[in-house]
């Protein structure tokens, strides 16, 4: 039996969220695990149990939004410069990692308290 389109994107949309907690199991440093397609449109997330949401619901939206902007925009220099591998952006409260993969973006979250975030975004890398 072939599968409807709708049913074809439920698959995957909990292939997204399975692998979301996967990323989330691999530290108690990583507070949000989100994947986000090319509009910025969540398409699924999860935020560690008892972590108080640093942004409100609009500010969320608004940095998904230029997340997909730049990353969207940033395809063009794949032939020149390479693909991305991933983004660090340092914050004073949080570290946020952001991964491209099949047109979808990961965006995760991690405690600036955590020393070793290399070995945490390596451990994403192999996970996605």
């Amino acid at each position: 039996m072939v599968n409807t389109p709708a049913e074809i994107w439920k698959d995957k949309i909990i292939q997204f969220k399975k692998k979301c907690q996967s990323i989330l199991q691999l530290s108690d440093s990583i507070r949000y695990v989100g994947v986000v397609n090319a509009y910025g449109r969540t398409l699924t997330g999860i935020i560690r149990p008892n972590v108080k949401p640093l942004l409100k619901s609009e500010q969320v939206k608004n940095e998904f939004f230029v997340i997909s902007t730049l990353i969207t925009l940033r395809r063009d220099t794949v032939s020149a410069i390479g693909k991305l591998d991933y983004v660090l952006l340092q914050h004073q409260k949080v570290s946020i990692v952001i991964f491209q993969k099949d047109d979808m973006t990961y965006y995760i979250s991690i405690d600036r308290t955590e020393k070793d975030t290399d070995k945490i975004i390596a451990a994403i890398k192999k996970t996605i």
